[in-house]
C-alpha cells in the first residue's frame, strides 16, 4: 500500500478552496493507497516517510517563495516529490516565459522590471491596453489591466510591487480572451487529462490589490488540434525535460487568432475535477503509479 501526501495549505477558519481534495483522497484510497492531505507548512510532518509527496493545493507560496522552495527542496531529498524541484525552482518565477519564447513557443509578449529599473524602461504601450503583474503571484493578485490613458496609475503599481521586491511584467493586453476566453489543458501522467475555459479575470478600472474572480464562467472545453500542439511544445521546452506528473497549459488568442501561452502551471494548477468529475479515476491511478515507481 503505496503512503502519499498531497500538499496542500492552511484555510485557517475558512473552509478550504480546493473542492477537489476530498474527492482525490476518497479516490486514491479506493485505489488501494494510504493517503492524507498536509498544509506544506504545517510544523512536524515527517514528508520522508511518505513514498510520495504530490503539490496539489499550496495556493499560499507565490508570496512566501523564499519559504516555499527550500520546502520543496527539503522534501525532494527526503522522498520523492511530484513535480520535481528542478521544475518547482524554475516554474515559481514567471520569467520562465522568456525561456519558453527562446525556444520558439509562442506566448504573449513580456517584458519585465526589476526592483531598481527605470518605469521608461517597461515600454508601457501607448497605442493598446496592457497589463501590469509580478513574477511571483496567483488568482490575478496584484495584477491590472490598464488603457493608454493610465500610465500614471499603472507606474504607481510598478512602484509599489518593487517596493515590496517584485519583479513586475508588463504584457499587452490580448483581446482574444475577450472573444474566445482563456483555455486551460490539464495534462497528467503524461497525457491530455482534459480542457476547461474561462473568461477574462482582468476587468478595466478593478484595481491591482482588489479580490479578483480566479476562473470566471468556468466550463468544459474541447481543445483545438493547434492548442494541442501549442500546449506540447510548450511541455517539451522545460528545461532537462523532467517527468511531470501533472501540468496546466493556459492559452489565449493572439492578434493572428492563433494560440499563444499565457501561463504553464506546473507546481499546484487547479485541477477542476469539480467540472470533470470523469477525470478522477484516471488521475489517482497516475499518482498511484508514480508512487510505486
Amino acid at each position: 500500500m503505496p503512503r502519499i501526501a498531497l500538499a496542500t495549505y492552511d484555510p485557517g477558519t475558512e473552509p478550504s478552496k480546493d473542492q477537489d481534495l476530498p474527492v482525490l483522497l476518497r479516490a486514491l484510497a479506493a485505489g488501494g493507497a494510504d493517503a492524507v492531505a498536509h498544509a506544506w507548512d504545517e510544523p512536524g510532518v515527517e514528508w520522508g516517510g511518505y513514498d510520495l509527496v504530490v503539490i496539489r493545493s499550496t495556493w499560499d507560496y507565490s508570496w512566501r517563495t523564499d519559504e516555499f522552495v527550500p520546502w520543496a527542496e527539503r522534501v525532494g531529498k527526503a522522498t520523492r516529490l511530484a513535480n520535481p524541484v528542478s521544475v518547482v525552482r524554475w516554474n515559481t518565477d514567471k520569467r520562465y516565459l522568456g525561456d519558453l519564447a527562446a525556444a520558439g513557443v509562442p506566448v504573449v509578449p513580456t517584458r519585465y522590471l526589476a526592483p531598481g529599473d527605470p518605469a521608461e524602461a517597461a515600454g508601457l504601450p501607448a497605442d493598446g491596453d496592457f497589463v501590469v503583474k509580478p513574477t511571483f503571484g496567483a488568482g490575478a493578485r496584484f495584477a491590472a489591466r490598464y488603457t493608454p490613458g493610465e500610465h500614471e496609475t499603472a507606474v504607481r503599481h510598478l512602484a509599489r510591487m518593487h517596493d515590496e521586491g517584485l519583479t513586475a511584467m508588463v504584457q499587452p493586453y490580448v483581446a482574444g480572451i475577450d472573444v474566445s476566453g482563456e483555455r486551460a489543458l490539464q495534462f497528467f501522467g503524461g497525457r491530455l487529462l482534459h480542457a476547461s475555459r474561462k473568461r477574462a479575470v482582468l476587468t478595466p478600472g478593478t484595481a491591482y490589490d482588489a479580490d479578483k474572480v480566479a476562473h470566471p464562467d468556468l466550463e468544459r472545453w474541447s481543445p483545438t488540434p493547434a492548442e494541442l500542439a501549442v500546449a506540447e511544445r510548450a511541455l517539451a521546452a522545460v528545461p532537462e525535460a523532467p517527468e511531470l506528473l501533472y501540468a496546466r497549459v493556459d492559452l489565449v488568442d493572439g492578434e493572428d487568432g492563433q494560440p499563444r501561452v499565457m501561463e504553464l502551471e506546473l507546481v499546484e494548477p487547479n485541477l477542476f475535477l469539480f467540472l470533470h468529475p470523469g477525470s478522477v479515476d484516471a488521475v489517482a491511478a497516475a499518482v498511484i503509479g508514480a508512487a510505486r515507481r
